[in-house]
């Protein structure tokens, strides 16, 4: 392939830039798709910043839009089909790259391409903690910590999907707080009160929960282990609390809690493509039914990415935030 050049969001020590870069090149069992949207996700913004000395890096984990190319093993993808891929980076860029695992064609008759940016890495993020790691059954109990965040919301609606008895979902802001029924919330929890947990027992019987997924984390870790059942599971998705926090490590022994910690970073091509597969055959179908649909707050071109990532810094969207290029 010709060497050209495309438009690209830079980390930069001052936040992200938008530079001229060489166009990527797929590998054997990779594909190069021309972006049409880009779903912003709360570790861009970590990511847009480079420390001094660092090689120029492109931020974004999930995006959408059609194959110009492919590698030389890839059989499962052909140019012109529209895709919806999840990365390690790459994405807020005119092209970007994709193992061919990690991503998989859509109709943008039945999905649109914005939506269908915003879905990839919540969508494998939800079957992953609600199922392999939350051990989530049908008639099963569920709290989501974190509820009005864009993965929380996912959360709900996958775990409805999943046949889900009692989702309970936390959020401290009163107006989004009513807009969680929506999505499948069947106990809205208001966690800026300190007794939220003794309301989810008392929902539950006193026994609380079988699953916990957990996006708030930190300080907040001895009250999701308050609302949890006897022997449940808690899988802890994000940190917006804090990384550390004081953890009650006889609660935790007393209820026999499986506390996990999961995240892409540390997993292979090989364990992601795994995730792909299951969630597939559990969750596609609802996707194409349109079951499966996250809220889009506000979408922005490419080159206001820096005020996109102010945006989600302030918690000032409810559902996702979009980038087109």
């Amino acid at each position: 392939m010709a060497m050209t050049t495309m438009r690209a969001g830079i980390a930069t020590a001052e936040g992200i830039a938008l530079h001229e870069m060489p166009r990527p090149t797929p590998g054997p069992e990779e594909i190069l798709v021309k972006v049409a949207a880009i779903g912003v996700d709360r570790a861009d913004i970590a990511a847009a910043k480079s420390a001094p000395g660092a090689a120029p890096a492109i931020p974004g984990l999930e995006w959408s839009g059609q194959v110009a190319a492919v590698g030389a093993r890839v059989t499962t993808h052909k140019p012109g089909d529209w895709v919806m891929c999840n990365a390690q980076g790459g994405a807020y860029a005119e092209y970007a790259v994709a193992d061919m695992g990690r991503a998989w064609t859509f109709d943008p008759k039945e999905i649109d391409p914005q939506q269908a940016a915003v879905l990839p890495l919540a969508l494998l993020t939800c079957h992953d903690a609600l199922v392999t790691h939350g051990g989530l059954k049908k008639e099963g109990t569920v709290l989501v910590n974190g509820a009005s965040s864009g993965v929380g919301i996912a959360m709900m609606l996958c775990a409805r999907e999943l046949g889900a008895a009692l989702i309970a979902g936390t959020s401290r802001d009163p107006v989004k707080q009513k807009e969680l029924p929506k999505f499948g919330c069947t106990h809205v929890l208001d966690s800026s009160k300190p007794d939220w947990p003794d309301v989810l027992l008392a929902a539950t019987g006193g026994k609380g929960v079988d699953t916990v997924v957990d996006m708030v984390s930190g300080p907040t870790v001895n009250d999701s282990m308050k609302a949890a059942n006897v022997k449940a599971r808690i899988v802890n998705v994000g940190r917006l609390a804090g990384g550390t926090a004081p953890f009650n490590f006889d609660l935790h022994a007393a209820k026999r809690i499986t506390y996990t910690g999961v995240t892409f970073r540390s997993r292979s091509v090989e364990e992601v493509r795994e995730i792909v597969v299951k969630m597939k055959a559990d969750l596609w179908d609802a996707v194409r039914a349109k079951r499966l649909r996250l809220p889009i707050d506000r979408v922005f071109k490419l080159e206001q990415a820096a005020e996109a990532h102010a945006t989600m810094a302030a918690n000032a969207q409810f559902g996702k935030i979009v980038l087109v290029v």
